[in-house]
């Protein structure tokens, strides 16, 4: 039987054929362009992973070295601040001053001059290069004003950088004691000290660094190991209030280059091709985990700041919800930071008879408008109130992105009982003083009560005396004939009433109160008790009130004892004055929105010794006395806005004048 054959079967084989020969050529030229195709991308690839990775240690490098400069302005800022306080809460020694410079000077190469002024800008110490004869900057004494209005310290823009000098910066430091501006502390830092002296030898050698003022303009620079070929480089500013400076590095490496034989680096790249790998590979995850290791010391490094910290942190987004807090700020609110973070008001640390205000604040917040500095309390958990002081300020990002605000928080606590302490002692003093000046007014007043005691004693026995006559006689006793001693005995009665309410209101001890007073009212209040001083004393009493003088807001009986004080020292001043000579004179008059009252007397003046010390507490110069007046008289005026002040006398003696606000300015302070 014969099976027929298709005959189209030899066609598919010799076509399945060329087919299998068409792959097996097919595939090895594939993997032999995709060979070349590697061994030309591998090169340029390596090139650029070479370039990108100089650049990003070239970022991650600028950034460290960013940091320490901030760092070291830093550390040098708040050594500083602490001799501002110093210096504002009590004089300091030349010796010890100089000390203080010559620390600072060594822990801080950069520093070259430390310039201490008061408040009018007058220098009262300098350390380090001499001032130059123009004086400060212009763009200090402009960073100057803006500390002052902001209450803290402020840079000036970079000054000074010449082709053969380098740039100069300052730190202006304002100084405050009780809300007054009393001077201010200028530290000028050399760029080029700070750039030598901070910088690493390792990183000055592989980048030339520069830095930048807003201009561009070059004010320090260091370069190690040549100048930078333009190919790696990066700018960072510098966090510095009040001055626009930028760290630029510019790598010394030139860009990598490829292989000239792409043949004979293919046959290098075969065969150290793995152990390239692996190298690189080690490399990279060294380099990595030495960046995550130092990532994460930075990180505990900041947070052990955060948390060592006895100031309060909070941020929050523009919304008002919590974006973080530290350990401080949880202390003061009682609360644990997962209870406050992403919460939004009302806040579960806010006092309910303060809710009112916070809501206020916070719409203030939202709307863009925010308070710079307030004192508010806080309630913790378990009902505790927190009186604390807040400062509250924009927080940017470094591309000037406002994302929400900061917040630093005070615990003044302690400052708050540290305040009413020293109301309360100062209460007690005043009381102290006022019982002394009676003390001291005892015997003249037992005299003055005398006569009005002595005329009511007369006039009722002679009243007796009538009724007796007239009733013996047997006479008709008319109205009239009693009417004029029992006038006058009421009058006498009156009048020694008035002297005892007088020296009651005086002594008793009370709270201040603030009113408007006529000056003419103080002086009337306390002109009975000055009068029986001058009768004692045998001195000519003089006053002097023009009319029309505005009132001042003041506590009355706070001024009537400052009169008091200053002319029983007047008095007391005129003992081995000429009788004729013995003149007290008390004068008012208002000039540039200020009442001034001055007791001028002609006695033997104040010398310089004692005039250096006047005001201090306990000084006196008498043998009885405790050394407060003067110091209680000062601290009173203080209180209403005003100040006291002496002055020698033309003609001898002393003159002494205190000066309030008149009521409208006082209106406007308030």
């Amino acid at each position: 039987m014969t099976i027929p054959i298709d005959p189209s079967l030899p066609e598919q084989r010799r076509s399945t054929r060329r087919a299998w020969r068409f792959m097996r050529w097919l595939v090895p030229m594939l993997l032999v362009l995709l060979f070349l195709a590697v061994l030309i991308w591998l090169p340029w690839q390596a090139r650029q992973m070479e370039s990108t990775e100089r650049q990003e240690q070239l970022i991650a490098d600028t950034l460290w070295v960013e940091q320490t400069l901030r760092f070291e302005l830093a550390r040098s800022e708040e050594a500083l601040s602490a001799l501002g306080a110093d210096l504002v809460v009590a004089p300091m020694a030349q010796a010890k001053l100089q000390a203080r410079f010559t620390q600072m000077f060594k822990n801080g190469p950069e520093l070259v001059r430390v310039i201490w002024s008061d408040a009018d800008g007058a220098v009262l110490d300098t350390h380090g290069s001499d001032l130059p004869a123009a004086g400060l900057p212009d763009t200090t004494l402009q960073a100057g004003e803006m500390a002052r209005s902001m209450r803290r310290g402020r840079y000036s823009e970079p000054y000074g950088a010449t082709p053969s000098t380098h740039g100069l910066i300052d730190f202006y430091l304002p100084l405050f004691r009780n809300g007054q501006f009393m001077g201010s502390l200028v530290a000028t830092y050399s760029l080029q000290v700070l750039l030598d002296e901070t910088v690493p030898w390792w990183f000055a050698q592989d980048n030339a660094l520069s830095l930048l003022d807003r201009n561009e303009l070059t004010v320090a620079r260091r370069a190690s190991g040549g100048p930078g070929r333009g190919v790696y480089t990066h700018q960072r500013e510098l966090d510095l209030p009040g001055a626009q400076l930028v760290l630029a590095t510019d790598s010394v490496k030139g860009a990598p280059r490829l292989l000239p034989n792409l043949l004979v680096g293919s046959v290098i790249m075969l065969a150290l091709g793995l152990l390239l790998s692996l190298a690189a590979l080690w490399r990279h995850i060294s380099r990595t985990l030495a960046a995550e290791r130092a990532l994460r010391q930075q990180m505990a490094f900041r947070t052990a700041m955060e948390n060592s910290l006895l100031t309060g942190l909070r941020a929050r987004d523009l919304e008002g919800r919590v974006t973080y807090v530290n350990r401080a700020f949880c202390q003061i609110v009682g609360l644990p930071a997962e209870e406050l973070i992403g919460k939004k008001p009302p806040m579960a640390y806010w006092a309910p008879e303060a809710t009112a205000e916070y809501e206020e604040r916070f719409q203030g917040i939202l709307s863009g408008k925010v308070t710079p500095q307030f004192e508010t309390v806080f309630q913790r958990s378990d009902g505790t109130r927190v009186p604390v002081l807040v400062f509250e300020a924009p927080l940017v990002e470094r591309n000037g992105r406002h994302t929400g605000w900061m917040s630093s928080v005070l615990d003044i606590t302690d400052r708050k009982r540290v305040e009413e302490l020293n109301r309360q002692q100062e209460e007690k003093l005043q009381a102290s003083a006022r019982l002394a000046t009676m003390g001291e007014l005892s015997s003249m007043l037992a005299h003055e009560l005398n006569q009005p005691l002595a005329a009511i004693s007369s006039y009722t026995a002679g009243a007796l005396n009538l009724l007796e006559r007239a009733a013996s006689s047997g006479e008709e006793l008319k109205p009239g004939m009693l009417r004029h001693p029992l006038e006058q005995a009421r009058q006498q009665a009156q009048r020694a009433g008035q002297i005892i309410r007088s020296v009651h209101e005086f002594v008793k001890k009370r709270e201040p109160v603030r009113q408007e007073v006529p000056i003419r009212t103080v002086i009337d209040g306390v002109r009975a008790l000055v009068e029986l001083q001058t009768r004692q004393a045998g001195v000519a009493l003089r006053v002097h009130i023009p009319p029309g003088l505005p009132p001042v807001l003041a506590d009355r009986l706070l001024l009537e004892q400052v009169l008091l004080n200053l002319t029983r020292n007047a008095i007391e001043a005129m003992q081995d004055t000429r009788p004729e000579q013995r003149v007290l004179r008390i004068e008012a008059d208002h000039e540039d929105g200020q009442v001034t009252v001055s007791v001028i007397d002609r006695g033997h003046g104040i010398s310089p010794e004692v005039a250096e010390r006047l005001f201090s507490p306990f000084y006196s110069t008498k043998a009885e006395g405790m050394g407060m007046g003067l110091s209680i008289c000062r601290t009173a005026i203080e209180f209403h806005g005003g100040t006291l002040t002496h002055a020698p006398h033309p003609s001898g003696g002393t003159v002494f004048t205190f000066s309030l606000p008149a009521q409208a300015a006082s209106r406007a302070l308030g």
